[in-house]
C-alpha cells in the first residue's frame, strides 16, 4: 500500500521493494500487466543515481521521485524507450501502473510512505512417509484428500 500522508490518499495495490543491486537493475523491465508498485531504495541521494531508462519496458508507468525525507521531488508518466531524470536529488523512486499519480493526487513536496506486501515463499518439496497401504501412484488405491492425517483410514484388502 502507498500513502500520500499530506493529502490522506491511499493506493491499495501490492508494493514490492527493489533494495538490492539486482532488483534495481531488473526493475519493471519485461513485466507484462504491471499491477504493483516497485519502490527503489537507492544507495545515495543524488540526481544521477535516480535517473531511469524505459528501455525494454512493455508499457508506460507512473514514476515518483522522493528525497531522503520521503518528500516528492518530481513525478511523471514515463513513456517507453525514453530516459528520465528527476528535477532534484532523490533517495527513493516509486514505479507503478499508470494512474498511480492520479490516485495518490501527487504534488511536489507531498510526503509519501509505503507498506510492502508480504511475498509468498516458494514451496520446498519434502519426502513424507505414508502409512502402509497409501500411495500417490495412479490408480493403486481410492485415496481422497483429507484435512489431517488423523482422518486417513487404511482399509485392508
Amino acid at each position: 500500500m502507498l500513502i500520500n500522508e499530506t493529502k490522506e490518499r491511499t493506493w491499495h495495490g501490492p508494493v514490492k521493494l527493489a533494495d538490492s543491486f539486482f532488483k534495481r537493475f531488473r526493475g519493471l523491465m519485461l513485466v507484462k500487466n504491471i499491477n504493483y508498485a516497485l519502490v527503489f531504495i537507492l544507495p545515495a541521494e543524488t540526481k544521477a543515481n535516480a535517473s531511469i531508462h524505459m528501455f525494454f519496458m512493455l508499457s508506460d508507468i507512473d514514476v515518483i521521485w522522493l528525497d531522503s525525507a520521503r518528500r516528492v521531488v518530481d513525478f511523471k508518466t514515463a513513456r517507453r524507450w525514453r530516459l528520465y531524470a528527476p528535477k532534484g536529488p532523490a533517495k527513493y523512486i516509486i514505479e507503478g501502473p499508470v494512474g498511480l499519480i492520479k490516485t495518490l493526487d501527487v504534488e511536489e513536496g507531498d510526503l509519501i510512505s509505503w507498506s510492502p506486501s508480504e511475498e509468498k515463499k516458494k514451496a520446498v518439496p519434502v519426502k513424507v512417509s505414508l502409512p502402509d497401504g497409501l500411495s500417490f501412484e495412479k490408480g493403486t488405491n481410492g485415496m481422497a484428500l483429507t484435512e489431517s492425517v488423523r482422518e486417513v483410514r487404511v482399509e485392508s484388502r
